[in-house]
């Protein structure tokens, strides 16, 4: 009974170091997962993951690098994507532009004009000079400037497949710069025009001429400014409402078109400002609403007829905004419709006009017996008056 009794004690004993032993190899195998998760600045619960796993275990130094390399090549990949997407686009607007090109320069042409001078000691010579035209027509009416063919003695045309036809001068108009020739040919590529009015300040723009003689140069810009009023002689009226681009204009691509985004034309380049007498930059084109008016009357009239309504202007000096009457010219439109002194045009024909200048632009994209309307203030109240244009004592005795 006794040698049960210590049997059995033994065992207890032995059970019990075998649980204390249990329980210091637990404690201390969380003492060492503790120390190594804080060494390896890991959890736990990733330590052991990363020891029962198959995997190697990654520190956060080496995640930290992967997902660098993953973002990089990620982000390398995204710029391909932008880089190849940019030379798209590119391309895109190359093959826009080229058809624009391709479109216009069949209806450009050069023009080699021959002039009389006088030299200083009294003599007549002849000089030589060039400049640019667009086909209007296909039976061969060409516009160009008053600059360039006005005064020519003997034109020469070259066309863009290098055929050359002498030209003779149909009309030229020394107010507006704006000059029809005309050569015997026929089925010509000519240029489509449109109006201004939808154009916008930034609209892309293409010049085509012969700058220096250099013939068919393409350059390009955007409009820098509508509305442009520039007086270039005491002699003529101002130039008004005109087109300004920073396209390349040089000597020689005076006449020659000033085409937008669509290969249309929006006017005829016709002078620069520059203190060097080479593009700077400023260049200036005749709005194609008044160059389509006063082609078309120089080819049915021979010479262009200005419309007119006999007022004369002077600094509006009231709150009204608008053109100040100082007098209707007696036996003229305005005074036969009941215009007086001291009225203010406001409207004319539907169009708000702030100052002489907007007035006159207006006037010449009509023709001689137009009906217009016009709006003027009088007197505290708003009055709308109607009446036909005539022709402007300025071009009436033009032969």
């Amino acid at each position: 009974m006794s040698e049960n009794n210590g049997f059995k004690s033994f065992f207890i004993r032995g059970l019990i170091i075998i649980m204390i032993a249990i329980v210091f190899l637990f404690i201390g195998g969380a003492l060492t997962l503790g120390i190594l998760s804080v060494i390896n600045k890991v959890s736990p619960s990733d330590l052991l993951k990363g020891f029962t796993g198959n995997e190697e275990q990654v520190t956060p130094e080496q995640k930290t690098q992967e997902d660098e390399l993953v973002e990089e090549e990620a982000g390398a990949a995204g710029l391909d994507e932008k880089r190849e997407g940019s030379e798209l686009l590119l391309e895109e607007f190359d093959k826009a532009i080229n058809e624009v090109v391709e479109g216009i320069t069949p209806s450009v042409v050069n023009i080699r004009v021959t002039i009389k001078v006088q030299d200083i000691f009294g003599q007549i010579q002849e000089e030589e000079g060039i400049g640019s035209g667009v086909i209007y027509t296909e039976d061969g009416y060409i516009i160009t400037n008053n600059h360039v063919a006005g005064d020519a003695e003997k034109l020469m045309v070259t066309l863009y497949d290098g055929s050359n036809y002498p030209a003779e001068l149909v009309g030229a108009d020394e107010n507006t710069d704006v000059a029809v020739i005309k050569i015997e040919a026929d089925n010509l590529k000519n240029a489509s025009f449109t109006s201004i009015d939808s154009a916008k300040v930034g609209d892309l723009v293409i010049a085509v001429g012969s700058p220096f003689g250099l013939q068919q140069t393409v350059t390009m810009g955007l409009i820098s400014a509508k509305g442009r009023d520039i007086s270039v002689s005491q002699e003529t009226l101002p130039m008004v409402n005109l087109i300004q681009t920073d396209a390349a204009i040089n000597q020689g691509n005076s006449g020659g078109p000033l085409v937008n985004s669509a290969g249309q034309v929006i006017g005829i380049n016709t002078l620069i400002f520059s203190p060097s007498g080479a593009s700077a930059g400023i260049g200036f084109a005749i709005p194609s609403d008044t160059v389509v008016n006063i082609a078309e009357q120089i080819i049915k009239f021979g010479k262009a007829r200005i419309p007119f309504i006999g007022i004369e202007m002077e600094e509006n000096k009231t709150d009204i905004i608008g053109v100040y009457i100082k007098n209707a010219t007696e036996g003229y439109p305005a005074e036969k419709a009941g215009i007086k002194s001291g009225d203010i045009i406001t409207e004319f024909d539907g169009v708000e006009v702030q100052n002489p200048l907007e007035l006159i632009a207006q006037i010449l994209r009509r023709d001689v017996g137009d009906v217009v309307n016009i709006k003027i203030y009088r007197d505290g109240e708003y009055l709308n008056i109607t009446l036909e244009l005539v022709e402007s004592p300025v071009t009436e005795n033009v032969d």
